[in-house]
């Protein structure tokens, strides 16, 4: 008894240190100091953008929310905004930041017109009491050559939502996580034509996570232990807004170099390494997907041919089960990039220790659903109908088979895949032995490689 207690306490301690050290050693014990807010993942390549020959005069006069989305609650209704109102102030200190832009006050202009005025009144009613010639006139205005618009025209919540758990004997755990998305777009227009020169737009995932374990459990005779630990991480949205706001910023000032619209100090710096970063991302983009995978990266052939080795293991009348080898042939049609159909033969062994062992032959039709057809690695589900029969007997059962499996692309000609699959025959006779109420059936396992040839499917 005292060692399972120590082995709960031993689990329990080690359960909490891997799942809730960082959250206890990091808890807001106390208030904390203002200090300079934290930079985005994008602040360094946008500071290291190449010098310009004479930055833009840019106007900002508003850089909105369109999204109309609220915060999503679980319980409850929430009047606060999913993002920042505060777009058009964040725009500003990118563009300042980028090196690449003198920013003029646009967002509050009744206000500085009014200051104008009061400057001007004030100058005049001290030249009046002095009698005296005071110069009331204020520099002019600094016009805009370049006015930027747009906004952050989506959030969409919970795009991606999972988890995973599980308790044993009252000790367990689970983990959840939730991802969230911003877009943002962002266009300049020449304020000499009215022309719209570019528009680009990003975005950016937004996670939450949380994680959680615990201990229920009886150590001894009305001894009840009982423990619980967990943290919740929530990536603030602004920092999420502040970077697809800076991507954008980024991205349209090195499309403006590239489109001559605004020119470099040094032109050799085209090459500079921030500007062929950009230029190598913007050429995959169009094959990307919206949770950023690569789209057709992979294309099958419409023919596939291949084989496989694995193992059986019986489960019909007879006890004592053991693991046999098998094989089998396949030839696959693609009907569609998810979907394909082919038939399969193959031979294998199924045996009990000491008491039943017997070869077969079989012969599958089948249909394969693959869930990411186009990226490397991708799960499957196999549906499969045909017929067996024994080497010694002759006789041809039918059977169904369901399996799982996945398929690793190595290239678009060969692929590696594996899986498990789970056979039901329509028979108890399959082991020459009617026992019981119950069919015969067997699982199998196996590894195999697939060669695609013919034209590709999409």
């Amino acid at each position: 008894m005292k060692t399972r207690i120590h082995l709960l306490v031993l689990g329990l301690i080690t359960t909490w240190f891997f799942t809730a050290c960082a959250p206890y050693l990091n808890q807001p014990l106390q208030n904390s100091q203002a200090r300079l807010g934290s930079e985005s993942g994008m602040y360094e390549a946008l500071t290291s953008l190449p010098e310009p020959q004479e930055k833009v005069v840019a106007a900002v006069y508003k850089f909105r929310d369109q999204t109309g989305q609220y915060r999503p609650t679980e319980v409850g209704a929430s009047w606060s905004t999913a993002v920042t109102q505060g777009g058009t102030s964040i725009l500003l200190r990118a563009l300042e930041e980028s090196g690449w832009y003198t920013t003029i006050e646009r967002e509050g202009l009744s206000n500085l017109l009014n200051e104008r005025k009061i400057i001007r009144s004030s100058r005049q009613a001290y030249n009046e009491q002095q009698g005296g010639e005071v110069d009331t006139a204020l520099p002019p205005l600094l016009f805009a050559g370049v006015i930027l618009e747009g906004g952050i025209i989506s959030y969409d919540a919970n795009t991606m939502t999972g988890g995973a758990g599980a308790r044993y004997f009252g000790v367990g755990g689970s983990v959840q996580y939730r991802q969230d998305r911003v877009t943002v777009y962002l266009r300049a227009i020449s304020t000499s034509t009215g022309r719209i020169l570019r528009t680009v737009y990003t975005s950016r995932t937004v996670l939450s996570q949380k994680l959680d374990a615990g201990l229920f459990k009886f150590v001894s005779f009305q001894r009840l232990l009982e423990a619980e630990t967990g943290f919740t991480y929530n990536e603030p949205t602004e920092i999420a807004v502040r970077e697809a706001i800076e991507k954008a910023v980024h991205s349209l000032t090195i499309e403006g170099i590239r489109e001559g619209l605004w020119n470099l100090k040094h032109p050799e710096e085209m090459n500079a390494p921030v500007i062929q970063q950009y230029v190598r991302e913007a050429e995959i983009n169009p094959n990307r997907d919206f949770l950023g995978r690569r789209r057709n990266q992979f294309e099958r052939g419409r023919i596939a041919v291949g084989g496989s080795l694995g193992t059986f293991r019986y489960a019909g009348d007879y006890p004592n089960p053991l693991y046999q080898l098998s094989g089998e042939a396949h030839v696959q049609w693609q009907l569609s990039s998810f979907l394909s159909a082919g038939v399969e033969v193959g031979r294998g062994t199924l045996a009990g220790e000491g008491f039943y062992q017997e070869d077969f032959n079989y012969g599958l039709v089948n249909t394969v659903w693959r869930t990411f057809p186009q990226m490397r690695f991708s799960p499957h589900i196999r549906l499969s109908g045909g017929a067996i029969s024994a080497q010694s007997q002759r006789r041809w059962l039918p059977k169904a088979v369901v399996g799982l499996g996945a398929e690793y692309l190595l290239n678009n000609t060969v692929g590696i895949q594996a899986g498990v699959q789970y056979h039901y025959v329509f028979s108890d006779e399959l082991d020459q032995m009617a026992q019981g109420k119950f069919n015969d059936y067997f699982y199998s396992a196996n590894v195999g490689i697939n060669l695609y040839l013919g034209r590709r499917t999409r």
